[in-house]
């Protein structure tokens, strides 16, 4: 028996969670697909599922086997995809994580374009600021800001990225403009929840590096969120300059303390070394990094 066709099997039935919904989708009957399941049971000599009467589960082993098919077959699907590309234009289905105030401010218009350009792709968008593991959750490619410290992965610069510490005027009016790091403590500091560096807020001197620990009365897990707070003369915060560039410009936010700026950092495109080869990946990649590029606009009026 193919040993693809069984994990196929194998995958649908934990993905729908019952044989006869599998059977179902694949259009096979339910005697087939439990006969799959055995088979690669047998090869394998263990226990993928655990079976009662209403229901099935996954055991230890089929969960951590579950991964790997997945990855095996997607390696497959992607070298079939290869192939293909080569006599024709870039197709099929790009899945993609990025962080949420990106992809509503700039990821999605973008998204919107590159589809005029190439119609035979199809785009899943999944926007969520948390943490994703990229091969394990079965993305083609996730868009990342920071230090990129995962070296299972491709990282490909996209453009550079710049926060600043910004207010509005009201909240100056009210409680002035510091000067310095140690100030801050003085200060309503929005803190973002998923910032590495926690409560912890960096800045470059002509000294080096200077590192402060703020008090932040409001942690938001939303870099819109944030932005909207203050906004609204609640507080300041470091915020990426691709949210707050228009602010800057027509002089809603200001920027404050300018001889302690904020390290630049870089936005990414990762992907897994297999899936370099991929024409859907590899063109959108090199549509955003035209895009964006060494200046990118959001920063071209600040």
């Amino acid at each position: 028996m193919d040993r693809f066709r069984l994990m196929e099997t194998f995958v649908k039935v934990a993905e729908v969670g019952g044989f006869s919904a599998a059977a179902r989708s694949m259009r096979l009957s339910k005697a087939v697909v439990s006969k799959y399941i055995s088979l690669l049971e047998e090869q394998l000599s263990v226990r993928l599922f655990n079976r009662t009467t209403r229901q099935i589960r996954l055991t230890e082993e089929g969960r951590d086997y579950l991964q790997r098919c997945k990855m095996i077959l997607a390696d497959l699907e992607e070298a079939e995809r290869s192939v293909k590309d080569l006599h024709g234009a870039p197709s099929g289905l790009l899945r993609i994580s990025a962080p949420m105030s990106f992809g509503i401010y700039h990821l999605s218009s973008a998204i919107a374009d590159f589809m005029e350009m190439w119609p035979k792709i199809e785009i899943d968008l999944d926007m969520n600021d948390r943490f994703v593991d990229v091969l394990a959750e079965g993305f083609d490619l996730a868009i990342r800001g920071g230090k990129m410290v995962d070296s299972s992965l491709i990282a490909r610069r996209l453009a550079p990225l710049q926060s600043v510490l910004c207010g509005s005027a009201a909240y100056f009016k009210e409680y002035g403009e510091p000067q310095t790091p140690d100030e801050l403590v003085n200060h309503n500091c929005i803190g973002y929840s998923y910032s590495r560096s926690g409560d912890n807020w960096h800045f470059q001197s002509a000294k080096g590096d200077v590192v402060v620990s703020v008090k932040s009365k409001i942690r938001v897990n939303s870099g819109d969120a944030i932005r909207q707070i203050v906004l609204q003369g609640q507080g300041i915060a470091i915020i990426p300059t691709f949210l707050v560039g228009h602010d800057l410009a027509q002089g809603t936010l200001i920027k404050t303390m300018d001889n302690y700026p904020i390290k630049e950092s870089g936005l990414y495109a990762l992907y897994h070394h297999n899936r370099h080869l991929s024409a859907k990946v590899r063109v959108f990649v090199d549509f955003l990094a035209k895009r964006y590029g060494k200046k990118p606009y959001w920063d071209r009026n600040i």
